[in-house]
């Protein structure tokens, strides 16, 4: 199942600069890991903030939950969640 997730980060302003760098490089190494296994075909960031859109194909709801969840910044996140079908008017 493909979905659609947007993730905005935000981090508390008071958290130390050697937490946040490492919390980010855990995210990176986590993230990259799901990229090259397929399950996290595309990443995009939204300019001028501290957000992204995604694209997960998993095979279901429990899988995108647990991987969500295991990502280190999920403690920091808002996320959005839409399923996605094909469209009857695609020629893809």
């Amino acid at each position: 199942m493909l979905y659609l997730v947007r993730m905005d980060v935000n981090l508390p302003a008071n958290m130390p600069e050697d937490q946040a760098t490492a919390i980010k490089a855990e995210e990176k190494a986590y993230s990259q890991g799901l990229q090259r296994d397929g399950r996290w075909p595309h990443l995009w960031r939204v300019v001028g903030q501290y957000a992204n859109y995604s694209i997960f194909d998993v095979d279901g709801n429990d899988e995108l939950h647990e991987l969500l969840q295991g990502l280190p910044l999920f403690p920091y996140m808002d996320v959005q969640v839409t399923a996605l079908a094909k469209h009857p008017s695609s020629i893809s």
